[in-house]
């Protein structure tokens, strides 16, 4: 079935491609030669070093090379998208815009053709100049106008793959920005009533993300002055050897911080990391609780624990807690809400979703997802899930901006 399902895909993906260089270099082009020949290097050395890029990271390659590829490589991944989508879109456009082409010629056809009398016979002598016919304008033959149309649509649509692509990267860059909720809590004592906790997640420090970014996202947190910070979970994206000077400046955290693991620091070597945060400064809740001065702070492990018997474990994090207290529970996965609402959490903080990242994605985020973004009920249980800090793969966010959010706890006493 694996099979089946990975040769499926491949053909998928290499129709996409071909597709694509056929709309936006064959049919732009008047016959063979380098034009053509160019769209093949662009299109498969992109996605050679997009695949280069994606197994770099997982295989642990030599950093400098992941480093190397990543930036092409991803960036790719994201252009070729909206590229398809603008080719796809094009296609409605095309024929409009031909048959405004056609119309065109038609009405202006009749000028050039008008009928010049046949002059009358007349005596011999010197042949009399004969008149001049009238100026008509340019008209595309049939070759031509698709010629146009094509080049057109396509450069259309590569401008508008170009821009988007460019400006969700710029979104990511420039760092995080700050959203304020505030979650009303029923037990919730009145002296807890405006207790911040800055929630921060998916932050995927790389080798496109490095310690620039991370001290953009710790100097944000910090000027929120919350009272607790939350990190909950894919911190990074390689081993602590590579990327331990990049978290570095998670130490200048000036509030209590509190960290769980998400499903990538399992491909990252999660033991390593659990260690790096806890010198930092950040206390891990490794399927633990700790008992703050008026509500109860829990953490549990990824799903993605479970193929290293380290995954989550509800019972040993919350199920000898006094239930008379508020929980708030730190878990990266946004399908943990179901565990969370049996064992009494009052709010449950998550990640993992990143908004869906790239527009259409938000459409897969929420066939996976019980929440993609934002605050939900279930049942007496919230849930607040976070789009992220940053990115993964590639460096650009379309349709679902980063944050960092400051979630504000109300008590109902108060």
């Amino acid at each position: 079935m694996v099979i089946v399902f990975a040769v499926l895909a491949l053909a998928v993906l290499v129709t996409a491609n071909w597709y694509l260089w056929r709309r936006l270099f064959r049919d732009t082009t008047s016959g063979p030669g380098w034009g053509r020949r160019a769209g093949v290097v662009v299109v498969a050395g992109g996605w050679l070093l997009a695949i280069g890029a994606l197994v770099g990271e997982r295989t642990g390659a030599p950093f400098w090379l992941q480093q190397t590829l990543a930036w092409p490589g991803f960036l790719w991944l994201a252009l070729s998208i909206y590229l398809l989508l603008g080719v796809v879109a094009g296609e409605v456009v095309r024929p409009l815009l031909r048959r405004c082409l056609e119309r065109r010629d038609r009405r202006n056809a009749p000028v050039a053709a008008v009928a010049v009398p046949r002059p009358e016979p007349v005596p011999a002598g010197p042949a009399p100049e004969e008149p001049a016919e009238p100026a008509s304008p340019r008209l595309l033959a049939a070759p031509s106008r698709r010629l146009f149309v094509s080049r057109v649509v396509g450069g259309a649509a590569a401008a508008a793959a170009v821009g988007t692509v460019g400006y969700g990267t710029y979104g990511v860059l420039r760092g995080p920005r700050v959203k304020r909720v505030t979650v009303p809590l029923a037990k919730l004592p009145r002296a807890a009533h405006g207790f911040r906790i800055a929630v921060v997640s998916d932050i995927h420090l790389g080798p496109v993300l490095g310690r620039g970014f991370a001290q953009k996202v710790v100097d944000t947190i910090n000027s929120t002055q919350p009272d607790l910070v939350a990190v909950v979970g894919d911190l990074v994206d390689g081993s602590v050897k590579d990327l331990g000077p990049a978290a570095a400046p998670l130490s200048q955290l000036r509030a209590p911080a509190y960290f769980v693991t998400g499903n990538h620091e399992y491909f990252s070597g999660a033991e390593q990391w659990v260690e790096e945060v806890r010198r930092l400064g950040l206390l891990p809740l490794e399927n633990a609780r700790t008992e703050l001065r008026h509500f109860d702070l829990a953490g549990v492990n990824d799903i993605a624990g479970e193929s290293e018997g380290q995954g989550p474990d509800f019972g040993k994090a919350l199920g000898d807690r006094d239930t008379t207290r508020a929980c708030v529970l730190l878990a990266h996965q946004p399908v943990q809400i179901h565990d969370a609402v049996e064992h009494g959490v009052d709010l449950q903080l998550s990640g993992h979703t990143h908004g869906g990242q790239l527009w259409p994605g938000n459409l897969i985020a929420e066939a996976a997802n019980p929440t993609v973004a934002g605050l939900e009920r279930y049942g007496d249980t919230q849930l607040y899930v976070s789009r992220g800090a940053g990115a993964w793969g590639p460096p650009t966010r379309v349709g679902a901006p980063s944050d960092i959010t400051v979630i504000e706890l109300a008590s109902r006493q108060a």
